[in-house]
């Protein structure tokens, strides 16, 4: 067994992805006070080892220090508990609670898609740990039935959001060199493709993509190639299927939406999935049915999206002409006072002078001199 730290011991790979391996894994001492979750001795865990070539970039192991108080808070019934991080050499290992149960993308391999009552309630729970997130200014930016772990209470299945802040980690300089974006080709946001400022409303888009995926059992755009599925992302509209009830293709539809400003939030996406579940179930009243089909007046957008940061637009803005660094006090645009007008006798016409433009943010027009005035006959 693979010591990691002092206070943990792998046992077994229990998967592989892009970022890193997850392991079951033992608790062999109690974590320190730095640590969410203390545990104890023999407790079993799930430990998240990132590839080398992450913890070998020194602006990812910055990022992993910058962001331990952040991912060690959040806390939800839907997302999966970050217990501890662990920072030795070049390692660098986020310690988990052990989920056990398949992740999404493999229970739909093996099942097939959800009815579309059973994914409208699953997505809005999805939707509440989104929520929780945003409202921590956390966001997930790699939404994606591999990272929805699925566990079983009391005969019900119970989703739990796990790899928050990997995307975040990775997201480093030297290596979105040779990539223009953080996530996966299928469930990536137009804006996200294209390089621009992103917000919380990504991790929407990729919720309407698991949504439309969980009653068709498959993404809404595919390709032969990454570029192809991004240019899909940025040009196409998704098929409706004619499965598909109407207030759900509604839901679909507006998170899906390439303007990011038309996307609900987390928490109305929920609300309105929920509604949308009453409205379309067997037993469904009048008064419900007609509510699920209203469902478009509860997706309002989020009046504050929480911003990514590190991404292009989310730095503070660029000194001007007329504007200081961000480290430094901002100047005023200063306009220089008109000269006091010269008595008659001695008043002359301006000289024409050759100045350099300001910009315009900061052009205020001078004061013009007084006309020349004939003198007297």
């Amino acid at each position: 067994m693979r010591p990691v730290g002092s206070k943990y011991l792998l046992e077994e790979p229990l998967g592989r992805g892009a970022t890193g391996t997850v392991w079951r894994a033992r608790q062999r001492e109690t974590a320190g006070a730095e640590a969410a979750v203390a545990g104890q001795p023999g407790e079993t865990v799930a430990i998240k080892v990132l590839k080398e070539e992450l913890a070998g970039d020194p602006d990812i192991v910055m990022r992993f220090l910058r962001e331990r108080s952040v991912l060690l808070r959040l806390t939800h019934p839907n997302i999966v508990r970050v217990r501890d991080l662990v920072v030795e050499g070049e390692l660098l290992a986020l310690v988990m609670d052990l989920v056990d149960g398949p992740d999404l993308h493999r229970y739909l391999r093996e099942n097939g898609p959800f009815t579309p009552v059973a994914a409208a309630l699953l997505t809005a729970q999805i939707a509440d740990a989104l929520a929780a997130s945003h409202a921590d200014g956390v966001v997930h930016r790699d939404l994606k039935p591999a990272n929805v772990l699925l566990q079983q209470y009391d005969g019900q299945m119970h989703p739990l959001l796990t790899d928050f802040g990997i995307a975040r980690l990775a997201d480093s300089p030297g290596l979105t060199r040779t990539q223009e974006f953080v996530g996966t080709p299928a469930y990536v946001a137009p804006e996200s493709a294209e390089g621009r400022p992103q917000t919380s409303a990504v991790d929407i888009y990729g919720a309407g993509i698991l949504l439309y995926e969980l009653v068709t059992g498959r993404p809404p755009f595919s390709g032969g190639s990454a570029l192809e599925v991004l240019h899909q992302h940025l040009s196409s509209e998704p098929r409706r299927p004619s499965t598909v009830p109407d207030p759900l293709w509604t839901v679909i539809e507006r998170c899906l939406r390439k303007n990011p400003d038309e996307r609900p939030s987390a928490e109305n996406l929920a609300r309105g999935l929920r509604v949308v579940a009453e409205g379309i179930g067997v037993h469904a009243n009048s008064a419900q049915i007609a509510a699920a089909e209203g469902v478009g007046m509860l997706l309002a957008p989020d009046p504050a999206p929480a911003p990514v940061p590190d991404t292009p637009g989310s730095a503070a803005p660029r000194a001007s002409a007329c504007c200081s660094p961000p480290t430094r006090p901002p100047r005023r645009c200063r306009t220089r006072p008109a000269r006091p007008t010269p008595p008659r006798s001695s008043r002359r016409a301006p000289a024409p002078t050759t100045r350099t433009p300001r910009p315009a943010s900061c052009r205020t027009p001078a004061a013009r001199p007084a006309p020349p005035t004939p003198p007297p006959s």
